[in-house]
């Protein structure tokens, strides 16, 4: 009985389980385009997911004032364990001169996935359900130095909302150092002031090691990132992940030029087990909490109609429907002034009629009273 009845071997169940099934992980994108959401996605799990974009196309599609979502899938595998990986990006969003309600395809987007779950867990057969749940949202902020956004504010109150939000200064290398700490400085006084919900690592408290980790997570937040797939040579002779300059070699991977390695180890390395579980237990239930508490058992969600991407047809169809009535308003009023106009003719032809059948009606008494007075005095 040394060795106990194996209640410790569970652990080591639950990893041969998991090494057999593997994960599916789900990361979305947003952000201005420029920004380099491509790049640091295929920086982050060194290899190309997202092609490289066109972007004399995105300069060429300013007028159509639309959020995309795109989804890209990979299989990836490190050491006999294998994750199903899903991107989802969001060309489009910030890129118009009215960004107006761009961010409700992406919630929406959201929401979705959220409602398609349990949708599929209210079915009799669960064996094989799509789930598109977002696990982690990366919202890239432009590296201008001075403050967020109002466009920012905005979205980044409603994506905190409905997943786990990371935010992340886009190409740190073309700030200073003193530049980038003001810059962070200020970023986290707004998220503060406005009360939006970023994801925060949990700090275990029996483990001071991991503990301190997720405290050092949590104060550099948000990330700033250097992306790059090329290889450079710095000038001791390393051959490195980075962006070659005048001045120098800015490095992905040296934790003294961004923050990529905590990035990755937030996103993959350590907490991407805690990202899934927030999103099960956190966004989704709240989710499906309000949805339970307005919606019975089985009833469709009340879809809205105002989605930003049908609004100009919408705005047009309605132009067309209102041109459309007051041309038939005019038809009707030009076809009521001819019936009045019509009426009254009548109604004189009608009181003509009636005057000449008085007139006639007062002879044929005249004509009665004198043939009377005639007869009398004939018989005499």
């Amino acid at each position: 009985m040394s060795d106990g009845i194996g209640i410790a071997n569970l652990p080591n169940q639950r990893h041969k389980i998991t090494s057999q099934r593997g994960a599916h992980f789900t990361i979305m994108v947003v952000g201005e385009s420029g920004l380099g959401k491509t790049t640091l996605i295929n920086t982050l799990f060194a290899t190309e997911i997202c092609a490289p974009r066109n972007y004399r196309q995105r300069f060429a599609k300013q007028m159509d004032k639309t959020t995309e979502i795109e989804i890209l899938k990979a299989d990836l595998e490190e050491r006999g364990f294998n994750i199903k990986l899903t991107v989802v990006d969001t060309p489009g969003f910030g890129d118009y001169v009215n960004n107006k309600d761009s961010w409700t395809p992406i919630i929406d987007f959201i929401d979705d996935q959220h409602e398609s779950y349990m949708r599929q867990e209210q079915q009799p057969h669960r064996q094989e359900k799509q789930d598109l749940r977002i696990h982690a949202c990366l919202y890239f902020i432009k590296p201008s130095g001075s403050t967020l956004k109002p466009l920012d504010v905005e979205i980044m109150k409603k994506l905190g909302t409905r997943v786990n939000l990371v935010p992340v200064i886009a190409k740190a290398d073309t700030m200073t150092p003193e530049d980038l700490i003001n810059f962070k400085t200020i970023i986290r006084e707004v998220i503060t002031a406005q009360g939006i919900k970023i994801y925060t690592p949990p700090v275990d408290v029996e483990d001071e090691t991991v503990a301190e980790h997720a405290r050092a997570m949590q104060a550099v937040m948000p990330f700033s990132i250097i992306g790059s797939t090329q290889d450079v040579t710095t000038p001791d002779g390393r051959v490195v992940k980075g962006r070659e300059y005048l001045w120098g070699v800015a490095e992905v991977e040296n934790e003294d030029h961004c923050d990529f390695k905590k990035l990755r180890s937030l996103l993959i390395r350590s907490y991407m087990l805690d990202l899934i579980t927030s999103t099960e237990e956190t966004h989704y239930e709240s989710y499906r909490l309000a949805q339970m508490e307005t919606r019975k058992f089985g009833e469709p969600k009340v879809r809205k109609l105002d989605n930003p991407k049908y609004r100009e047809e919408e705005e047009l169809l309605r132009k067309r429907f209102t041109e459309q009535v007051k041309l038939e308003e005019s038809r009707f009023r030009q076809w009521e002034q001819h019936l009045i106009a019509e009426r009254d003719r009548l109604n004189k032809d009608l009181e003509h009629a009636h005057t000449a059948i008085k007139a006639l009606e007062a002879e044929l008494d005249q004509a009665a009273a004198y043939h009377r007075q005639g007869g009398t005095v004939g018989r005499r």
